[in-house]
């Protein structure tokens, strides 16, 4: 954590140009949106994603205007693509605050987020690059149809790792992966350098939703319990996915059934949990990531050592050991 508070650091000035291009970009001119806007754009997060655009720029090009701008675009159609999972999800908290449909309403959060995919586009204009439109576009499709095969998924049973690595590549890595891309190409770098690093966000894209979803199998502060969110909603991520498919125990098969029905109560959510983290399911995950990592390292250490390289090794490291 103090390497990635270093990090934001470093990148301090080139953060806070990036939030000014949003906050005036997402300015509307309308009490109503520019109110929700205001509140939402004040829990950041940490921007994982514009700074991989940035550090992208900086190991292989120069960081630029048009590069500041290209991070904006991702950044307000990542964020487009939360507030309607809020939606689907009927999420009512987001890192620790309402979120805009619990707030306001449903039909509210859809048009937000439809505000910010249009804005994302229209700062993508700036770039002066149709490349970095045609990116936006087959990104939104990318994230969507992850998604929905997500929910194919959990109603066809397709209980595999491919079926799931497949779903998490669309749903996450594939904007980490244009992160990447898109830093390079507006930082002016040669395009035989960008294909590896392409794959090394893909690596870290993976990785960052295997955490993700290892956060479902144990405690929230909040609630004093695994909170067990995927299962309720009929996704079954990899720590589950190994346990049903290697597990040794008596119960593997009573586990494998009561996944296959579905509309699991309380009880049974808690006890494929438990399930799960006794049949290796947990330490399987980690280990999928950090055999991530070191094929990620492979790829990283072919560029010149410099400071960037350095932080994209710090951002995969964070990433695995995060905390939340």
């Amino acid at each position: 954590m103090a390497k990635f508070d270093s990090l934001l650091q470093t990148l301090k000035p080139e953060l806070t140009e990036l939030n000014r291009i949003m906050k005036e970009s997402l300015n509307a001119n309308n009490e109503l949106m520019d109110q929700i806007i205001a509140t939402y754009l004040k829990t950041k997060g940490k921007q994982i994603r514009p700074i991989l655009v940035i550090l992208s720029a900086k190991m292989l090009g120069k960081v630029n205007d048009h590069v500041l701008y290209a991070a904006a675009a991702l950044e307000m159609l990542h964020n487009a693509s939360l507030i309607h999972d809020d939606v689907v999800d009927e999420t009512k908290l987001r890192r620790g605050v309402p979120t805009i449909n619990n707030t306001w309403d449903n039909h509210i959060a859809v048009l937000v987020g439809d505000f910010f995919v249009s804005t994302a586009l229209s700062v993508g204009i700036h770039t002066g690059r149709i490349s970095v439109l045609g990116a936006l576009s087959e990104l939104g499709k990318e994230l969507s149809l992850g998604e929905i095969d997500q929910i194919c998924n959990a109603q066809e049973r397709h209980l595999n790792e491919t079926a799931y690595l497949s779903v998490i590549r669309k749903k996450t890595a594939s904007l980490f992966m244009k992160c990447v891309q898109l830093g390079a190409e507006t930082g002016d770098a040669r395009p035989e350098e960008i294909a590896p690093m392409v794959d090394y966000a893909e690596l870290l894209g993976l990785c960052f939703q295997i955490k993700d979803d290892i956060f479902d199998y144990f405690e929230d502060e909040k609630i004093g319990k695994p909170t067990g969110n995927d299962l309720r909603e009929g996704k079954v991520t990899l720590p589950l996915l190994y346990a049903l498919n290697h597990g040794k125990g008596d119960d593997v098969k009573e586990m494998n059934d009561l996944v296959q029905r579905g509309d699991l109560s309380e009880e049974e959510i808690a006890r494929l949990i438990e399930f799960a983290k006794r049949e290796g399911g947990i330490d399987y995950a980690y280990a999928k990531m950090h055999d991530m990592q070191h094929q990620a390292d492979e790829i990283i250490c072919r560029y010149p050592d410099n400071d960037a390289r350095k932080a994209f090794r710090d951002i995969f490291e964070f990433i695995i050991h995060r905390d939340k």
